[in-house]
Formats: C-alpha cells, structure tokens, sequence
C-alpha cells in the first residue's frame, strides 16, 4: 500500500509535472489539509489541494483538481469522491438540484468502477455511493442522512482519520433539524471541531464549519475568532471570504460584513455567484441607511428596484431578496407591491421572496385585490414545499403569507384578526433558525407585528416586540427605529434615548433617510 501524507499550505508550485498541472499553476493559497490517499505522490499533492478547496465550497476549482489527480495517477480511484462531492454542492442549503445530483451519481460510479488502492480509499468511495445511489427516489435531505452515517463509519474505523471527523461534523451541522432551537446537534459538531481547530489551525473546514454550527444567535460569538480569521486561511476561495459575514450579520458588524464579501464578489466570476455575497452586503448597507450602495450593489448583477432581470436564470434566492429588501426596509411599500420577476423563479421558496414582498407592499399600499392574490400564491407555494417535505421553507413561507394576512385584515377594519395573525405569524417564523442563504427575514414578522400594534395604539406592547426582535436581530435598523418611536409614544424617553443613539451610532452620518434626522433631533433635545 502506498500512502503519502502530505500537509499543504497550499499553493500550486512552480515546477511543471504535466499539460494539465500547466494549466492550474496559478496560486490558491486555500489553507491546509492532509487528506492521506493510497496514490502516488503527484496526485496526492493535488488531492489535498482539491480537498481544501472543496471545505471552502470552491466547486468548480475542486473539481478540475480532483479531475487532475486522476490524470497524475489514472487507478486513483477516490479522487471520483471528490468529483462527486463537488456536484453535490452545498450541503448547509440543501444540496444541489437534479442535474448535480445525477452528475454526482455518475461520479461516484467512477469511483466505484476504478476502486481504492486502500481500505480507507474504498470506505470513501462507498459513501458516496450511499450518497448518491438512490437520488432519483430520494431527496437529497434522505440522503444526507445516509451519508452521514457513512462518515460515523468511516470515523470508527479509522478513528485517526481527522478528515472523516471534520466531513461527519459538517454534515450533523446540515442535518440538524431547523426546528431544534436548542441547537443540540451543531454543539456537538462544535466539540469536535474546535478542538480540531486547535490543533490545525490553518485547516480550512473546520474554521468554514465552526461559523456553520454556531450562525444562531445565542451562539454567534463562539465563533467570531474562526470568522475573523477564515478569510486569511483561505484567501482566494470566494465562499471563505464571504463566510465571516454569517456571524458578522448575527452580531450587527456591518462594517466587517461589507468588507468580507465585497472582498468575496469581486472573486466570483459569474452573476449567480455573486448574489449570495451581494444579498448580504445589501442587507448590511441597509442597515446603514447606506442606500445609494445597496442600489449599486444590486444593480451589480443586473438588477433594479422593480426586479425585472434575470433572477430566474440565476437561480438564486439572493437575486430576487435584493430588489425585495431595498424596498422593505426603506418602507417603500408601493414598490414593494410593483416588484416584478420576468423570468420564472426556478424554485419555489425563491418564488416566495417576490410574492411575500408584492402582498406586504400591497395590503400596506392599499391594493388588497393585488394583497390576497400574493396570499392565494404564498399558500400555493406552502403547499408545494409542504408536498416535497422540506423542513423548513414551508414554516417560513406559511409566517409570511399569515403576515400578509394580517394587514389585510387590518385594511379591511378587522383589528382583532389582525392582531392575532400578526402574532400567528411571527410565532410561526420563530419555530425555526433562519436558513445560510439569508442574512435574514426579508422583514422579520415579530417586527410587522410592532408595526401593527403601532398603528392600533398599542406602543408598549410594540416596544417589546421590536425589542425581542433585537434579541435575533441586533443593529437592526428599521427594528431600532420602531423601538425609539414605540418607547417614545409609551412615554419612555429613556428607552427612546437609548434607541435613538443606537441609531446614530448605526447609521452612515451622511445618510438621506429621515430617520438619522429624526433620530439627532431626539437626542439633542434639552
């Protein structure tokens, strides 16, 4: 048996070995991994190389790399695992569609046909058979589950194997059930790979992971070391540089969020790549009441304030919350309810984004025939992810179209129903953690509720839901906002005070929203 381990700091050497090692010597400084293989020294190189660029998500780069390895040594059989792992895609969204999926299949069919020299090469091989087997009467979440059991089997076997440990880890973070808000399962990965962490600090996926397993708001700040130093781990992977930003975001570090993924954007080379890190650097400058930036941002893409680009050729749920966000949090309900999408959405919670959007601006607008026709789509879309038991988009999608609900009935002088599918909603979308595509709700439903409960005379009580809005939310402007005016109305001026500075310690001093004059004029007040 031939095993060479090599620890990489990796950047691809000077020296040529073939056409094709040609042909990828440019640098990917992508941190450091040993990942042992039953090859010959060539392709072992480059199998850590494509390993760590595979715990940054970097797919596309992974790929032709694992594809290299087998070019340095044609029997080695594993590197198909890799090949088919990069088609699986990202296992923390759920994995990729159909076509990765038999992409994948046919990939781990290589891999079984070529075999391992060793049996850890072939216990990997294995799972990713497990993984991919079944994919046309499974959904990838069935499968997941499969697979990580395959890793817990791997890690039995050869309970030295630390990366069988870091992939078993990851996927019992992106097998946790999205209803668990006592994050048992993420703690428990956590432990293992922080105390990796330690020991390899300059591993790409365990500081990828940790970030992973704590995006939640009680647990967000046991991982802001591995987001601030993620990104010099792995410098030119995009996915690593836009990472950070997830616990950036839980905490309101809006500065630090827009410079990791603008740094992020402008490595990927295509517009669906890129609206994952633009969506959240939207979010971020929002925030800041920085609204020519956000508009700059989304129109990076080919975007604009009505949403008609080419969001459904993107296939990205960040492409369509852009547009969305940039009117909602601006309260710009009239181009809320004018948002358009002209080519179809390919899935259905992405669909949800505009629908959610053109119901809310339309109940808040005054359009309720344009409000319960969004309505009657939200409970179509339900319906569907109901159908293919998602775990967590139909929650999500049932608290908006309840949000929705309840300014319809407020505009149609139902206070009481208002108030309670108000409060309906924004129960509902706290029984599950937020999903990694997002930064966060478009606007999250406790919040519509205190705008609610302002609008029926009721600022105390509207005071405590922005304010246990914050608590998932912190620095969240528009929520900041509503506390200082429900305080204010409650004759709080203390509270209000307090919020108010919150605000201008935010918000850019040369922003154009009325709020930051708003906001400097309470505050200044003797």
């Amino acid at each position: 048996m031939r095993v060479c381990l090599v620890a990489v700091g990796i950047v691809v050497g000077a020296a040529a070995h073939s056409v094709s090692a040609q042909e990828h010597q440019h640098a990917h400084d992508v941190g450091t991994v040993a990942f042992p293989v039953s090859c010959n020294p060539e392709a072992q190189t480059r199998m850590n190389q494509a390993v760590a660029m595979l715990h940054s998500y970097w797919f596309p780069e992974a790929r032709t790399t694992f594809t290299s390895v087998v070019e340095a040594d044609p029997g080695c059989g594993i590197a198909y695992w890799g090949v088919a792992m990069t088609h699986f895609g990202n296992p923390m969204a759920g994995g990729s569609p159909a076509d990765g999926q038999a992409a994948g299949w046919d990939a781990a069919q290589k891999a079984a046909s070529i075999g391992g020299q060793a049996p850890r090469d072939r216990a990997y091989i294995d799972a990713a058979v497990a993984l991919f087997q079944d994919h046309m009467t499974l959904n990838n979440r069935q499968r997941m589950v499969k697979y990580e059991a395959a890793m817990q089997a791997i890690v039995d076997t050869f309970p030295d194997d630390t990366e069988a440990q870091i992939f078993h880890a990851m996927f019992r973070v992106a097998n946790a059930p999205p209803t668990d808000l006592t994050f048992a399962r993420q703690k428990e990965a956590a432990q293992v790979l922080t105390r990796l962490y330690r020991e390899q600090p300059d591993h790409p996926g365990l500081a990828h992971y940790i970030i992973h397993a704590f995006d939640s708001p009680p647990l967000a700040r046991l991982a802001l070391d591995a987001a601030r130093q993620y990104a010099a781990i792995a410098p030119t992977a995009p996915h690593a540089l836009h990472m950070p930003s997830h616990i950036f975001t839980r905490l309101g570090y809006w500065d630090e969020s827009i410079r990791t993924n603008r740094r992020s954007a402008d490595l990927e080379p295509a517009p669906g790549g890129k609206s994952h890190p633009l969506d959240y650097m939207v979010y971020a400058y929002l925030q800041q009441g920085r609204d020519d930036a956000a508009l700059a941002a989304l129109e990076e893409i080919g975007g604009n304030t009505r949403g008609e680009y080419i969001a459904g050729a993107l296939g990205s749920y960040n492409a369509l919350a852009m547009p969305a966000r940039f009117a909602l949090e601006r309260d710009d309900w009239t181009g809320a309810s004018s948002l358009e999408v002209t080519s179809a959405p390919p899935v259905a919670e992405a669909a949800a984004v505009t629908s959610f959007a053109k119901g809310l601006g339309a109940a808040r607008s005054g359009d309720i025939a344009l409000a319960k026709r969004e309505i009657a789509t939200l409970e179509q879309i339900v319906a569907g992810l109901t159908a293919r038991e998602d775990p967590y988009w139909p929650v999500v999608v049932d608290a908006q179209r309840l949000a929705v609900s309840a300014w319809v009935a407020h505009a149609e002088g139902q206070a009481t129903e208002a108030l309670r599918l108000a409060r309906e909603a924004a129960d509902t979308e706290e029984r599950v953690e937020k999903h990694p595509v997002t930064p966060g709700p478009l606007i999250p439903a406790r919040e519509l509720l205190g705008d609610l409960l302002m609008v029926h005379n009721q600022p105390a009580d509207a005071l405590v839901a922005y304010e246990a809005t914050l608590t998932h939310e912190p620095n969240r402007l528009r929520t900041i906002v509503g506390a200082a005016r429900a305080a204010r109305a409650a004759g709080r001026n203390d509270v209000a005070a307090k919020h108010y500075a919150s605000v201008l310690e935010i918000m850019d001093p040369q922003a154009t929203r009325p709020e930051l004059q708003e906001a400097k004029a309470f505050v200044s007040r003797p």
